[in-house]
């Protein structure tokens, strides 16, 4: 009797310690009065996951949870016990996970087998027992276009950037954003992959290395070949993560989405902070020309913000850096087939620290410190501002 109780009050702390194991119920729990970007919403689950439909069964053995396979030996075994949590993946080998409600990872039970994008995820929350069961295997590679990341201003523009690189076209003068105006634009954010590349839960996030002096072990954690294109294309994301500042800006490169909400909460506060990204009505919208429309553009912001960009790797990675003399617009924009777009502009006023052949002055055919230089957000970009 006294071991049945134990194992009850074991549950119900477990429930509660858990709410926020997921990277939305942590946003909801630090950011209750800020919605969540779409852009972002739309990382929460790869589109390579396998979600599978979960039978629980809470008995004298603990908890168990079935995936939804059809039969039991093919399901995942979850019992809760003095020792902890023994997951059994039903290939004779089980994982010991202890319950605890430490900092850092946000407490609760987390349970991860495997490699990245190769692992089932058990989590407790008040659902109930919830397992995710991800693709066997990460997102298929297709390339990328050469070039540093136009939004790390340190680095100079390369003559193929200039003319092949599409988000050289998101670069524009803030006295040009007005009622009319057209523009070639294309808002896709290519990350390498065919299909996006999604959030891990920070608790996992945090086991994976990432860092220039660990490169081998990372390629080895994802199954890269080394002086692959893939391979080069993830060094670059990590040299630019590790690049020396601009002027006084703070950088950042956030492996999940609670550390990005915790930067962007310890730069602008929590109490009246958003976060905005660009909405294009059609998926995969091609280039074309836009207007911007009659409605008129408006005014977010007028001081320091934070920026994030995704970076091209394996799973959702982006670079953050908070910028002083910065507005942070919202553009309407109409296309020539009729699409529409919510676009998302963040205009500089103070350029004089950015590298003097940076592709903004190349495109613009301007001198760093003379005028504000602004972009646009690719969809999967986002903003965050204090109001």
């Amino acid at each position: 009797m006294a071991i049945r109780l134990s194992l009850i009050c074991l549950l119900v702390s477990v429930t509660a310690i858990a709410a926020d194991l997921t990277p939305e119920r942590y946003w909801i729990s630090a950011l209750p009065n800020t919605p969540i970007p779409n852009s972002l919403r739309h990382l929460f689950t790869s589109d390579f996951s396998d979600e599978k439909s979960t039978n629980v069964q809470v008995g004298k053995g603990g908890v168990n949870v079935y995936t939804g396979k059809g039969k039991h030996g093919g399901g995942t075994a979850v019992n809760v016990g003095k020792g902890g949590v023994h997951v059994d993946t039903g290939k004779g080998k089980g994982t010991h996970v202890s319950v605890s409600g430490g900092k850092g990872h946000g407490g609760g039970v987390g349970v991860h087998t495997g490699k990245p994008g190769k692992r089932t995820h058990v989590g407790v929350g008040k659902g109930g027992v919830i397992v995710h069961t991800r693709h066997k295997g990460k997102p298929v590679y297709v390339g990328v276009k050469p070039g540093h990341n136009p939004f790390v201003y340190n680095y100079a523009a390369s003559e193929t950037q200039l003319h092949d690189d599409p988000k050289a076209a998101l670069f524009f003068l803030e006295k040009d954003m007005v009622p009319g105006k057209a523009m070639n634009l294309r808002f896709n954010a290519e990350d390498g992959y065919d299909g996006k590349t999604a959030f891990l839960p920070r608790g996992e996030a945090e086991t994976v290395p990432f860092g220039s002096e660990k490169f081998s072990e990372i390629l080895n954690t994802f199954s890269v070949k080394p002086g692959s294109g893939e391979a080069e294309m993830m060094k670059k994301t990590i040299e630019e993560c590790e690049a020396k500042r601009v002027g006084g800006e703070e950088k950042y490169c956030a492996t999940s989405l609670e550390s990005m909400v915790d930067f962007s909460v310890s730069k602008l506060g929590k109490d009246h902070v958003r976060a905005v990204s660009t909405e294009v009505a059609e998926k995969n919208a091609p280039m074309q020309k836009y207007r911007i429309a009659a409605a008129g553009v408006k005014k977010l912001s007028d001081d320091k913000s934070v920026v994030c960009h995704k970076q091209k790797y394996p799973f959702a990675v982006f670079y953050c850096h908070k910028a002083m003399m910065t507005s942070v617009y919202a553009v309407p924009l109409e296309g020539e087939n009729g699409l529409r777009a919510k676009a998302v502009a963040v205009c500089h006023k103070n350029t004089s620290a950015w590298n003097p052949n940076h592709l903004a002055f190349k495109v613009l055919k301007v001198k760093p410190g003379t005028v504000p230089v602004c972009h646009f957000l690719p969809e999967t970009h986002v903003v965050w501002f204090s109001y």
